[in-house]
């Protein structure tokens, strides 16, 4: 059989299960394809060429691989070979995966297209130039064009849910702290999340069970659960539309896409009302504070002297970051900037945590438009903030979300978010299910 890395992870699984074919061949065919096409979409950093047996899965290079060179997309460190796994790559192998390598990312993770990258960026596989989102750009690109099974991101704001939207793929945002971020060099400590991207939902959810579950490296994991009433299947499955994520300034055919799936889940027998998020419009300027805040304190290890290079060669967004942040937290601006931005934080917690009260979960667009060029917004670092407009109120709230293939806009795929309570996710699976069972966005390949 060829063509293997074109399976979903369910459908490796079955294949195995059946001895249609082993780990190792999925593997040799996903090296194949790197080969054949890397070079065109520029996904990895670094691969692993030799062939193993475990499904192949490709790991945002901001996440630690024992012998396998980490470098956060970033000249400063590359020439970092970390002597341990993260966590959640650890759970990952011992449950039968194999690292096929490392995905290019926006460096640091700081950035919303992976032109950050200090190796240069990712491009869509769908228009090569375009970008691949990010930060987790590299991770996306390479699950879409079926250089290998599945792959894993992180998200801070945004980082795994937009880039799998411009790429048309599942990626999932978990609730902050159920997944370890142990070995993951810290952008947010507050807010970075690992997370699964895959081809489908139905695959987010197998690789999220694998990785989840608390780690005693990481105070901050926790197993908590939502529990749905006693009477799940008796009540009905209602959906909050915010109406400020349909407001003016999107896409329209990115609305009429968002509206469109909305209208099939509703024949599919999920109700719908509007509400409202009026502390939406603070979300960014709020992220951006607390998050600048805290990489000026995470950025403080890279001296150069234990692992690395020196810090003048750290990539200008990097440098931005670090003032905006320092500035954010000195004598005589904390109060004004930090303690403010905490503050809405608090509020806009508790707004969504009042709608999801009595919702199932929200659904809104994963991004105002498709993919735009390269090159388009680099000189304008204010507009590529602006990119976490739909995708920073979960983060914020430590809210699990998910983005999912519903259409495409001038031939670029168009996502859906579906934003649960905390501990939700597998309300977001059994919805995403449902709708990937009823359409085929999901299964339309770009062609390279």
């Amino acid at each position: 059989m060829s063509d293997l890395n074109k399976l979903t992870l369910v459908e490796s699984l079955l294949g195995i299960k059946q001895k249609k074919f082993n780990p190792k061949e999925i593997f040799s065919d996903c090296l194949k394809r790197i080969k054949d096409i890397d070079k065109k979409i520029f996904s990895f950093v670094t691969t692993n060429n030799l062939p193993m047996s475990g499904i192949p899965f490709a790991v945002k290079d901001v996440l630690s691989t024992k012998g396998l060179k980490t470098t956060a997309s970033s000249k400063i460190l590359d020439n970092y070979i970390p002597p341990f796994d993260a966590t959640v790559v650890e759970k990952l192998k011992k449950a039968g995966s194999a690292v096929i390598g490392k995905t290019n990312c926006d460096a640091f993770a700081f950035g919303a297209s992976t032109e950050n990258s200090g190796f240069g960026p990712t491009k869509n596989p769908w228009d090569l130039t375009r970008v691949a989102g990010g930060s987790s750009g590299g991770s996306a690109a390479a699950v879409a064009a079926d250089e290998c099974i599945f792959a894993l991101g992180t998200d801070t704001g945004g980082s795994i849910r937009q880039p799998a939207s411009f790429c048309g793929i599942s990626g999932l945002k978990p609730t902050y702290g159920v997944c370890s971020r142990y070995g993951l060099l810290a952008m947010a400590s507050s807010l970075d999340c690992p997370g699964p991207m895959g081809k489908t939902v139905e695959d987010c959810e197998v690789i999220f069970n694998l990785m989840r579950g608390e780690d005693e490296k990481d105070a901050t994991t926790k197993t908590g659960s939502h529990k749905d009433p006693p009477l799940l299947k008796l009540r009905r499955t209602t959906v909050g539309l915010p109406k400020e994520f349909f407001s003016d300034g999107i896409d329209n055919e990115v609305k009429d896409s968002v509206k469109e799936a909305a209208k099939l889940l509703e024949k599919n027998g999920i109700f719908f009302e509007e509400v409202s998020l009026p502390h939406t419009e603070f979300c960014v300027p709020v992220y951006y504070v607390i998050v600048s805040s805290e990489i000026s304190s995470n950025m403080a290890r890279y001296t150069g002297v234990r692992f690395g290079h020196e810090r003048k060669l750290f990539e200008e967004e990097v440098k931005r970051r670090i003032m905006i942040g320092t500035y954010a937290l000195s004598a005589g601006y904390y109060d004004a900037y930090y303690l403010q931005a905490q503050k809405v934080r608090t509020k806009i917690k508790e707004e969504m945590d009042y709608e999801l009260e009595k919702l199932d979960c929200l659904l809104t667009p994963t991004s105002p438009h498709t993919a735009f060029k390269i090159g388009e917004q680099q000189d304008d670092p204010l507009k590529m903030y602006l990119e976490d407009i739909f995708v920073s109120n979960p983060s914020l709230a430590g809210l699990p979300a998910i983005s999912i293939p519903c259409g495409f806009s001038d031939n670029m795929p168009v996502g859906m978010q579906l934003i649960g309570k905390r501990f939700g996710e597998e309300t977001l699976f059994r919805i995403g299910y449902n709708y990937q069972t009823a359409t085929n966005w999901h299964k339309k390949k770009p062609l390279l």
